[in-house]
């Protein structure tokens, strides 16, 4: 059956009776559908979706971080297309095909310093399984075989493979799936507005939380510690930029006790904080990024790990092999239209865009600071978080029948129906999440504002 926006009532009726028969959505709790229908989002133009019934939506989270120069991009579909005629699949076990060499090349010379080499995925969480196993083992065959743990932060989600699963702080998250790979470690993340022993002295907390890593490292034993994985800008509990000075602390401490430092930059890659990857923005050097998401646009799976000439130095010689792969990594198709979005990306100036307009995203949220309900408001390029609280001078959060209440039972459902679609998340304190297309402009900014003021007043009067 073709759908478009304009499904009759019964096409949309019908689809939404088969996707709560037969789909097992992820991350989703199926009893809220017991009496209502799946929504089903059929179409995307620009900055918006539209569903089975014709309804419209702005797009407030890039549809999962993801979607950076907006729906419907000919020039995306059509570059997939004519790789599809040409060369629709093959693998990269012992031989190459041209759009992963293209591709691999193009990341290789905008990656900072020298991150030369790509190792193509399917997803972000796959580059980060990716990752952990070349550290281990790069130091294997570099005669620091019990160099094989990592640390990552507090709530910081990495993936949910049972290795990136390991390394995710989320521990509502892991406990479903336990035991898990063991050898991962968590330090304090940087969330200020939660961190009040601290003052108002934001790099002495900066440094202070940078400074928990070289005590895990010490605690468990320098020799045994292989990796920290950080991203730029952290996503889950709401956003946590890095403060001045952080990352250039904890470069310190790798380089002290030989860690490899990994960028997880699956979201903020890609323009999402104005520039091609966060490292730039926040002027630290990874010896690993990991990626995904805005490579394409979400236009095609695809992720990526990028590396520097140490890593793959001994895999040079020899016998040695990273036996470690996919049957769709690096997908021919998949390049060509990742290819095409980064080229996309640069010829629209998006990155320049995001630059020249965040502090017109961030003012236009800030107007909600005036809500009783809204405790902090925090992000940086066109990535946002903002924390909700019960009261506003002593930052109480709500209790877990209040999240269920008013988050869960009120705000994710009442945000859709207004025509936004956003993330209302409680895995640390409730947060709403915010990530729009890198194409929005202040019409957008505008509408995203009016939705959540309307949202979260009705909101305040349940609590």
């Amino acid at each position: 059956m073709t759908v478009t926006a304009a499904s009759t009532p019964v096409e949309a009726d019908d689809l939404a009776r088969s996707a709560g028969e037969h789909l097992w959505l992820h991350f989703t709790r199926h009893s809220s559908f017991a009496d209502a229908r799946v929504p089903v989002i059929v179409r995307g133009e620009g900055a918006y979706l539209w569903d089975s019934n014709g309804k419209r939506y702005l797009d407030g989270l890039a549809s999962l971080f993801a979607v950076q120069v907006g729906h419907g991009r000919e020039e995306l579909a059509e570059a997939a297309a004519r790789q599809t005629r040409q060369l629709a699949y093959f693998p990269l076990w012992g031989q190459a095909h041209p759009t992963a060499i293209e591709l691999a090349e193009r990341l290789a010379n905008a990656a900072p310093g020298d991150l030369g080499r790509v190792f193509f995925t399917v997803s972000g969480g796959e580059s980060v399984e990716t990752a952990w196993k070349l550290a281990k083992q790069y130091f294997k065959v570099t005669g620091k075989p019990t160099k094989h743990k990592v640390i990552s932060r507090s709530l910081a989600y990495h993936g949910t493979s049972q290795g990136a699963l390991s390394i995710t702080g989320i521990p509502a998250a892991k406990q479903d799936f336990e035991p898990l790979v063991p050898g991962s470690l968590r330090v304090p993340n940087t969330n200020f507005y939660r961190a009040p022993e601290h003052g108002d002295d934001y790099q002495a907390f900066g440094r202070w939380a940078a400074d928990q890593i070289a005590q895990a490292i010490e605690f468990e034993g320098p020799d045994t510690v292989a990796a920290v994985f950080l991203e730029p800008v952290q996503n889950t509990g709401g956003c946590f930029p890095p403060p001045p000075g952080y990352f250039q602390r904890v470069r310190e401490i790798c380089d002290q006790y030989d860690v490899l430092l990994v960028s997880d930059e699956v979201i903020c890659a890609f323009g999402r904080l104005g520039h091609e990857f966060g490292a730039a923005r926040y002027g630290y050097q990874p010896d690993l990024i990991t990626t995904a998401k805005g490579l394409t646009s979400g236009y095609a799976p695809l992720g990526a790990v990028l590396a520097g000439e140490r890593l793959m130095e001994p895999f040079r010689h020899g016998t040695t092999t990273f036996m470690h792969g996919s049957t769709y990594g690096g997908h021919p198709v998949s390049c060509a239209v990742a290819t095409a979005n980064l080229e996309l990306l640069e010829r629209e100036n998006l990155y320049e865009h995001v630059v020249s307009k965040e502090a017109s995203l961030r003012s236009t949220l800030d107007k909600l600071r005036d809500l009783p309900i809204v405790g902090d408001i925090r992000g940086a390029g066109f990535f946002y978080g903002i924390e909700l609280v019960k009261d506003k001078a002593s930052k109480e959060t709500f209790t877990d029948e209040e999240s269920e209440r008013v988050l869960r039972g009120h705000l994710s459902g009442a945000l859709l129906e207004a025509g936004l679609y956003c993330r209302a998340d409680d895995r640390a304190e409730p947060v709403i999440q915010l990530a729009p297309p890198l194409i929005c402009d202040q019409p957008q900014f505008d509408e995203i504002e009016q939705i959540l003021r309307d949202a979260l007043t009705d909101a305040w009067t349940m609590l």
